[in-house]
């Protein structure tokens, strides 16, 4: 179980480590947050890491966007993209299922310039589709807002995760 002073304690390369993927291969948000240590409790360094990647401009938002794999199609994924793909049984799609996925992620990245990104963490793969139906509808700068903010709910789902074990 960890405790704050654990993580208060941990140098520079363990905390990266621990947490520098909680935003999809974006170390710089958990290495900014690193210099903002010593935390006050667990929800602070949540906060803290939220509001760094808030602060951040739109071209690094982009970027990490575009950091983020296309949902039941992508080969190369990091171990908490793997895990948290697999909850939603991404990997056990049909044919036809994964035929529409590649579909979708080709006409939406076309659409927006970025993947369709959402926090997949208690839904199933038909919920997943459908707001992938939905959400491919709107326009860019809606899109680009829901984007940034499915990423703050997959990195809040990832830093639970990480704090409670």
């Amino acid at each position: 179980m960890r405790t704050i002073d654990n993580i208060n304690d941990l140098n520079k390369s363990d905390f990266l480590s621990i947490f520098g993927n909680v935003f999809e291969k974006t170390e710089s948000v958990a290495l900014k947050a690193f210099e903002l240590k010593p935390f006050k409790d667990f929800d602070d360094i949540i906060a803290k890491m939220l509001n760094i990647y808030e602060g951040y401009e739109k071209g690094k938002i982009l970027e990490i966007l575009n950091s983020h794999p296309e949902l039941a199609v992508a080969k190369k994924l990091t171990s908490e993209s793997k895990s948290e793909q697999a909850s939603a049984k991404l990997n056990e799609c049909s044919d036809e299922e994964y035929e529409e996925f590649k579909k979708l992620n080709i006409e939406y990245k076309k659409k927006f310039g970025f993947p369709f990104i959402i926090a997949v963490k208690g839904k199933n793969k038909n919920e997943i589709l459908n707001n992938f139906k939905k959400r491919i509808q709107n326009d860019l700068n809606s899109e680009f807002i829901e984007a940034k903010n499915q990423v703050k709910k997959i990195a809040s789902f990832r830093l639970k995760d990480i704090l409670s074990n």
